[in-house]
């Protein structure tokens, strides 16, 4: 039996390291921040506007264009490392088909920086 506990013992002590690291990092940031709230700070703020106004009033539709970069590129990135990963087994095909890929995401990247979609004023 002892052996068997010796066994599970580096087990004991990471999830005992995991414990107090995960309660540090709980707990120092009510010891150690900075308490200067202001009303601007507290206020509640959504998509570039107060989020208590009337739900009808008009909005900025760059907030959605964000995210709709952010989502295509994202989907890039999670396309492109799975094709990484597997680079020498898809041979010449991956490689083009990949290499279109990227080319059709370049095209609507400049694109969209040529209407100024990612300018913010």
């Amino acid at each position: 039996m002892d052996e068997l506990l010796r066994d599970y013992l580096p087990l004991v002590i990471f999830i005992g390291i995991a414990l107090f690291i995960g309660l540090a990092l709980l707990i120092s940031p009510f010891i150690l921040a900075f308490k200067n709230p202001d009303p601007e700070k507290l206020s509640a703020y959504e998509c570039g506007f107060n989020a208590f106004d009337d739900a009808r009033m008009p909005f900025d539709v760059r907030f959605y264009l964000v995210a709709i970069l952010f989502i295509i590129f994202d989907l890039e990135v999670a396309f492109l490392f799975p094709w990484a990963v597997s680079f020498g087994d898809v041979g010449l095909f991956g490689y083009i088909s990949m290499m279109l890929f990227l080319a059709i995401l370049t095209v609507g990247f400049v694109y969209e920086w040529k209407k100024g979609a990612l300018e913010w004023d």
